[in-house]
């Protein structure tokens, strides 16, 4: 494979389209739906996501966080595929791409996607990079959940409809819960590794059984969180994303009983299959009377 693909992690992508998907079904069953920007904001959204990747291979290689006795997928630094500078340089360059894209829609959206705007490019760098990196203090999880929960979801449809919806905060810290799914089940199986690395990941700080229930916490946490739907008058939002229980079951067992080895790759397969379809299943709710 390509390593500049390698290094952007497609399978992670994901967690960056499935939340700008549910708002915009929101904002087509508000009938505020508008294409050009919506597809602006999942260019912006898919690139920060890569831009954040860049910087993660390169950074945690410096900071020693990737070494030979890693267990996860390959990381194109530390396996000497890519220089780390060049692989830096593509993560500005994908930022700035990003910023391009994203002025008409901070004309579009006022003060408040400026902000959020300056906010993701920040982060995108400063979750493994600068003096205080998000991953490294044990705030990845709650970055996620908000990044690529809340704003994503609750922003998309901002941007279309121009006005705020509980709906779309609601669905967002669904999606987002299960998004940080997948970063918590990453730390869990590199456990050792980011202790060795001074990374203070929650599971590093909390150890093995904190990981086991931080992850079947985070699983099961939006299927509570769905009962919400019912006062907002969303029967199907409740009810489609129900369809993914099982999945949920199996994984929050699973990670009740993980090790840090590499068996925990197939829980990341499992974590991401569980927040497409409930994401996707959640915004066809959306779309239904």
């Amino acid at each position: 494979m390509n390593p500049w693909i390698l290094a952007a992690r497609p399978r992670t992508l994901g967690a960056a389209i499935i939340p700008v998907l549910a708002g915009g079904a929101l904002a087509i069953s508000a009938s505020a739906f508008d294409l050009p920007v919506f597809v602006l904001i999942l260019a912006c959204a898919v690139l920060i996501q890569i831009a954040t990747n860049f910087f993660n291979d390169a950074l945690d290689h410096a900071k020693g966080a990737d070494t030979a006795a890693r267990l996860g997928p390959t990381r194109v630094t530390s396996a000497g595929l890519l220089p780390p500078r060049r692989v830096m340089t593509g993560a500005f360059l994908t930022l700035a791409l990003a910023a391009l894209l994203a002025l008409p829609l901070v004309l579009r959206g006022g003060g408040i996607i400026l902000l959020i705007g300056i906010l993701s490019l920040l982060f995108a760098y400063a979750y493994t990079g600068g003096p205080y990196p998000l991953a490294y203090l044990g705030l990845g999880e709650i970055f996620v959940v908000l990044f690529f929960g809340v704003i994503a979801v609750a922003g998309t449809f901002y941007l279309n409809a121009l006005t705020f919806s509980a709906a779309a905060i609601l669905a967002g810290l669904q999606i987002g819960l299960h998004s940080s799914v997948l970063l918590a089940v990453n730390n869990l199986r590199d456990l050792e590794t980011d202790r060795a690395a001074k990374k203070k990941t929650l599971a590093a700080r909390f150890g093995l059984n904190f990981a086991r229930r931080e992850n079947a916490a985070l699983v099961t946490a939006p299927f509570l969180l769905g009962l919400a739907w019912l006062p907002l008058g969303y029967l199907w939002a409740f009810l489609l994303p129900f369809m993914t229980l099982p999945l949920a079951w199996r994984l929050a067992r699973a990670c009740l009983a993980a090790t840090p080895d590499r068996s925990v790759n197939q829980l990341l397969a499992q974590a991401a299959a569980l927040h497409a379809a409930f994401g996707l299943l959640l915004a066809l709710a959306f779309l239904l009377p």
